[in-house]
């Protein structure tokens, strides 16, 4: 019996959610996985009507379970950085989610914006380290609204922090069994002390313990360039916290969108959390028209994390099937032909059958 909190958080992630646990109940019906939800008030109506945004102990509750899936977290109402900071980062650092996992695949049926690419060309995954880096919050401002104001944002790396990720990208670049190829994308032309810390573990992690992978290496900014040019180059990517946050979401455009970008932030001995990467869109929230694919997606991702792989592989064919069918005219939101509980209607029909 797996126990799982929800969180819905604001905008439409309520309404996503509630299409993802749609296909959750229809699938695991089939393989008997069974499951109890908690869900959980957080995000910005609670934090306007009670001023928190994550109380203590929510958090220790949070501990408990065996996987949290979220919605979304962003509300117009509230200043950029306070829900971002204090209810998804307290989360990813206090429970240590240290990878953030991010599969780039294109599906059949899905528009890519890549001339002369498809599915065989784009499938890739990014593991990005998730508490470390420029978000680790280090820095701070000095004298702040003179002419004198000095801010700094310190950049943090640790030898195990860099190496616990990189050692997790080994072993899913093995467990894929595809290219076993591991690129690590960072700029060590530039970024000399830091990324001179990722580039020696990444040689020397490889070289010691996964002779069977293969190792390369390429700066952010060439990263960047052949996602677009030669995604099929890639296998497996590792990188550090901020340039992970930014190759991402160009990944999650070559395989089509915000609407099938789904991600994981994962504790491999503790609690992980899935959710869609595309935000709270508020100006779609109660309108039915956004695509529930990408979390549906996270169902998926938080199924096979959990060790269930029948449930995530009927998961993720039932997406497939969707997808293929025809029936979805585009994953844009208000363009799909269909309202957002139809979609989901239609990939729990295939996931139950």
């Amino acid at each position: 019996m797996y126990r799982i909190a929800v969180i819905g958080g604001d905008g439409i992630g309520p309404e996503v959610v509630q299409e993802g646990l749609k296909v959750l109940e229809a699938t695991a019906a089939r393989t008997g996985v069974k499951y109890e939800l908690e869900h959980y008030d957080l995000g910005g109506d609670r934090y306007l009507r009670t001023g928190e945004e994550l109380p203590d102990s929510v958090l220790e509750e949070l501990r408990g379970f065996d996987a949290i899936y979220l919605g979304a977290v962003g509300h117009p109402e509230v200043a950029p950085g306070i829900l971002e900071k204090n209810l998804l980062l307290r989360i990813r650092f206090e429970l240590d989610q240290y990878i953030n996992l991010r599969p780039v695949k294109l599906y059949p049926g899905v528009e890519t914006p890549l001339a002369n690419k498809g599915p065989d060309e784009i499938d890739f995954v990014v593991v990005r380290e998730n508490t470390e880096g420029l978000y680790s919050g280090m820095g701070g401002i000095q004298y702040k609204g003179t002419p004198q104001e000095v801010s700094t944002q310190v950049h943090m790396t640790t030898r195990f922090g860099a190496e616990r990720a990189i050692r997790y990208a080994f072993d899913l670049c093995r467990k894929r069994n595809r290219d076993k190829k591991l690129l690590l994308c960072a700029k060590t032309n530039v970024l000399t002390y830091v990324h001179d810390t990722w580039f020696r573990a990444f040689h020397e992690v490889g070289e010691a313990d996964y002779p069977d992978i293969e190792r390369d290496y390429a700066h952010v900014d060439a990263t960047t360039m052949w996602m677009v040019k030669n995604p099929e180059w890639f296998d497996v990517i590792v990188t550090e916290n901020m340039f992970g946050d930014i190759i991402t979401d160009l990944g999650a455009m070559i395989q089509g969108g915000l609407g099938v970008a789904a991600g994981g932030n994962i504790n491999p001995n503790g609690v992980s959390m899935f959710e869609p990467i595309g935000g709270s869109a508020p100006k779609y929230t109660g309108q039915n028209v956004v695509c529930p694919i990408a979390a549906i997606s996270a169902v998926q991702m938080m199924m096979e994390t959990l060790g269930e792989e029948e449930t995530s592989a009927r998961i993720e064919g039932a997406v497939e099937r969707a997808l293929a069918s025809g029936k979805i005219k585009s994953l844009a939101a208000g363009r799909m032909g269909m309202s957002t509980s139809e979609v989901g209607d239609l990939i729990a029909g295939y996931a139950g059958e």
